[in-house]
């Protein structure tokens, strides 16, 4: 046996290679069709909106106000305080506008927004 032959015999590198990437392609095309088979793309929904929330702790006239980031629809907006509610002039709230005032802003109190496709909730602001 002839161990210098042996070492630089490479036919064999090629079609493992092959055969290695063939069964891996294979592998990521079935699970690409069976998430659109069992619709597991259509679940996602929607991302929540990115914002800059100020809460106004003091006095007994608190103000939770949208610094800046996506505008928010009035309708898809909740906050989780019993003492609280949202009170806005617009439909769409965008930088500069205050979301509550006239009751106090308690600490731990969350504005949370609902995904309107239904389904799911976030929190993207807590005082």
């Amino acid at each position: 046996m002839d161990i210098k032959a042996l070492l630089q015999d490479d036919d064999a590198v090629s079609p493992v290679i092959g055969v290695i990437l063939m069964v891996a392609i294979t592998v990521i095309l079935a699970a690409v069709i069976a998430s659109f088979v069992l619709g597991l793309g259509d679940q996602a929904g929607q991302a929540a909106p990115t914002v800059s929330i100020t809460c106004d702790l003091d006095g007994s006239d608190g103000t939770i106000t949208h610094d800046g980031g996506d505008t928010i629809d009035y309708n898809n907006l909740d906050i989780k305080n019993p003492d609280v509610s949202i009170s806005s002039t617009s439909t769409e709230i965008s930088a500069g506008d205050e979301i509550h005032s006239g009751t106090e802003v308690k600490e731990g109190t969350q504005l949370v927004w609902e995904d309107p496709d239904g389904g799911s909730t976030s929190v993207i602001a807590e005082c």
